[in-house]
């Protein structure tokens, strides 16, 4: 039994499941023909395969209609999603200004950002819930429309009652975001009270700071006072300091050399107070002298002090060094003082020098 060409391009629009059918339909009946048929029953059968095309093309126009109906759905749909994405973009820049607003402010605005974004993940999982519901009503209509070969007229009940359900979905959307909205704007209006009272509390802290500053600078000008007295006590002490260590240094000329004599020291001339110029600067040396020791010649380089401290004879240790190279000349170190603690005295013995005390001058 031939087919039309027509009949053939019509099944190319039918679902591929409905093809198959009429196609296995259109072999049987074939086979069918061939094995024994009559006039009547092809003409039968004829009428048969032509009323089948009929409501083929019946099927199809249908089945066009209801994927014409699905495409506007996707589309307002669509809308409907970009609407909402919408709505949660301005919630999210409105987010964006309240974070950037309440930085710098106190632990309850971020309290309250906590909260806000706490509010917003719920929302979100809230919307993944509609997007996942949406997404399984959308399976369920694809579901139908492979059913579309079985019971077309079920499938658009089905396709109504799921528009029916999605539109009452989307009106509890609408109602979520209308209620996120009111609650935005109460939280706004918080904020703005809290921005007032943050702004009353900020003058009465720079109010504060301002006081605390005059009070910093009665301070700092009561302890440049001071300060200044401090200095003129220092200088003087300095001063009374110095008149002591050049008694010293004058006493120490004369009596020296006979303390350095019972050490095996003979002093050559006399011990005078010099400049030495060591490394291209200019250094004091408060003792120096040259002198005879187990008939070697040794420079004696000594410091007179009231007190002397480990930086002092450290930095006097140094200069000894220097000397030492630059003139060629082992040096034989000596401090004299008007007080060695033992801890400094000691600390002299440590370092190879002789420890006077200021009365072995007398």
């Amino acid at each position: 039994m031939s087919v039309s060409v027509g009949f053939i391009k019509t099944l190319e629009n039918v679902d591929p499941q409905l093809r198959r059918v009429l196609l296995e339909l259109l072999e049987e009946l074939e086979r069918q023909r061939e094995e024994s048929i009559t006039k009547k029953e092809f003409n039968e059968l004829k009428e048969v395969v032509h009323e089948l095309g009929a409501t083929v093309k019946e099927l199809v126009e249908t089945q066009k209609q209801a994927r014409k109906d699905h495409e506007i759905f996707k589309k307002e749909n669509q809308e409907n999603f970009g609407r909402v994405w919408q709505s949660i973009n301005e919630l999210t820049e409105v987010q964006k200004r309240i974070e950037k607003e309440s930085r710098e402010n106190f632990n309850r605005v971020w309290q309250s950002i906590s909260e806000l974004t706490e509010a917003q993940k719920r929302t979100e999982k809230e919307l993944e819930n509609f997007k996942k519901e949406t997404h399984e009503n959308f399976n369920r209509v694809w579901q139908s429309i492979n059913e579309l070969t079985e019971a077309q007229k079920r499938t658009e009940k089905e396709l109504e009652n799921f528009k029916k359900e999605t539109h009452e979905n989307f009106n509890r959307v609408w109602q979520s975001i209308n209620e996120l909205t009111e609650a935005q704007k109460r939280t706004e209006k918080e904020l703005e009270s809290f921005k007032k009272e943050t702004h009353e509390n900020f003058n009465r802290v720079w109010q504060s700071i301002s006081e605390l500053t005059e009070a910093q600078k009665r301070t700092e000008k009561e302890l440049g006072r001071l300060t200044r007295e401090m200095v003129m006590v220092k200088e003087r002490l300095e001063g009374i300091s110095d008149t002591v260590g050049y008694t010293i240094e004058n006493r120490a000329y004369k009596t020296l050399p006979q303390i350095l004599a019972d050490h095996g020291i003979k002093v050559e001339g006399r011990l005078i107070r010099r400049y030495l110029k060591i490394k291209g600067t200019e250094h004091q040396v408060n003792i120096f002298g040259y002198a005879q020791k187990n008939g070697e010649k040794i420079l004696i380089l000594g410091e007179a002090k009231v007190r002397p401290s480990k930086k002092e004879i450290a930095r006097f240790e140094k200069l000894c060094e220097y000397a030492s190279e630059e003139l060629k000349t082992p040096v034989f170190k000596v401090f004299v003082a008007h007080d060695f603690p033992p801890v400094i005295e000691a600390y002299l013995k440590e370092h190879d020098f002789l420890p006077v005390w200021s009365y072995e001058l007398e």
